[in-house]
């Protein structure tokens, strides 16, 4: 079969439904709606330094059968997987790290499929076409963040080095209802929970949950100021708009949820979640001011309760924190996988992903030791 290459400078390149049913409905933030929202409301753009450049395999009859999410990169911000040491390498050596091309999905740190396709073949074509465009448009690198599983062997044997890191996932054992989650805790831990969720309620905060579908232009208003407040205590600005939440709002009602915190029935705090099929994602957090362990209780333990409720397996609360370990989180691999086009370069990065892998391992090894649970029990 006659396959051609396709660099789409926009998501909008490929119709919906043929993107949709090659990324499938298990992550939100692959479907085209999604995609097409950051784009058309410019959080991802040439401007901000993520210019689309998806890559698509079409058959003979223009069909899409196999996609690769694709970004020329002019910086490294919001992508999760550190590259700047890299980056300075490049320019103490008087070369140019920037452009990059990154496969991702944007400013979300959560493994899902970067190969959309249907078979090995297809998917080592789109690796190959992504490789021989950074080649042909002067490119330094390749980089696939957060890949699953299953695709770190195509990778490796499509020439890419792969990067181990951790991040700090729950899992749900079939538990009735939140005090059957902590009966695996020791009792030291457990009544740690106990006290953080209590100092929450003696504080006169309630939660309410919303669906996107739920929310509307003031309540998306008050949460879009409250998560931005952490933003800006960092120096920045979300990366995604007032816009951007309210249009997915409306196009994947049920694929969002926010939990509001509000005392005397004001907002004072909320989290924003990815909702699917069997799984919540914890992107964006925010607060009004300082309360008692309400940032425990919102991000965590809150979607903890969801997931239980709901009968979702898995809760991905984002990146980093070893606070996470005593709230019923446990350390999950993530990968990454790296090309890049200068030799010297490439082999150097190689000697420090395997260094840096066996940091990994031990602070695995180390923050294990610090879990909740029971001895024998495990999320």
């Amino acid at each position: 079969m006659s396959l051609r290459v396709e660099i789409a400078d926009s998501i909008a390149q490929f119709r919906a439904r043929d993107w949709n049913t090659l990324a499938g409905s298990r992550y939100p933030f692959l479907q085209h709606e999604f995609l097409h929202a950051a784009e058309r409301t410019g959080c991802v753009a040439a401007e901000t330094g993520w210019r689309p450049r998806h890559v698509g395999l079409l058959d003979g009859k223009g069909r899409l059968v196999a996609a690769m999410p694709l970004y020329e990169k002019t910086h490294s911000w919001g992508e999760f997987v550190f590259d700047w040491s890299w980056a300075h390498a490049y320019e103490r050596a008087g070369l140019d790290y920037y452009p990059k091309l990154v496969s991702a999905a944007p400013f979300t740190p959560a493994p899902s499929r970067r190969l959309l396709a249907g078979n090995s073949e297809h998917a080592t074509l789109l690796i190959e076409a992504a490789r021989e465009f950074a080649n042909d448009c002067g490119f330094s690198s390749v980089h696939v963040l957060f890949p699953e599983e299953d695709e770190l062997q195509l990778l490796r044997n499509a020439g890419m080095k792969l990067r181990k890191d951790c991040q700090f996932h729950w899992h749900n054992r079939g538990y009735d209802n939140f005090d059957d989650f902590l009966a695996t805790f020791s009792s030291a831990k457990r009544k740690k929970a106990r006290r953080e969720r209590r100092r929450v309620a003696e504080q006169g905060i309630s939660f309410r949950r919303l669906s996107g579908g739920e929310m509307d232009t003031a309540t998306w208003t008050d949460v879009y100021e409250l998560i931005s407040m952490t933003f800006l205590r960092r120096g920045s600005l979300p990366y995604f708009s007032l816009e951007f939440f309210e249009e997915i709002s409306a196009r994947l009602p049920d694929n969002l949820l926010v939990i509001l915190a509000e005392k005397n029935r004001q907002p004072i705090a909320a989290a924003v979640f990815y909702d699917a099929e069997d799984s919540i994602y914890g992107r964006y957090w925010g607060a009004d001011a300082s309360y008692d362990s309400l940032h425990f209780e919102t991000c965590y333990y809150q979607g903890i309760d969801y997931c239980i409720e709901n009968g979702r397996r898995r809760f991905e609360p984002g990146t980093q924190g070893e606070h996470k370990i005593s709230r019923g989180f446990t350390p999950v691999e993530t990968w990454s996988a790296h090309w890049l086009a200068r030799p010297e370069f490439f082999s150097a990065v190689g000697e420090f992903l395997e260094a840096e892998k066996r940091h990994i391992d031990r602070y695995v090894d180390v923050v294990s030791s610090h879990s909740p649970y029971k001895t024998g029990e495990s999320s």
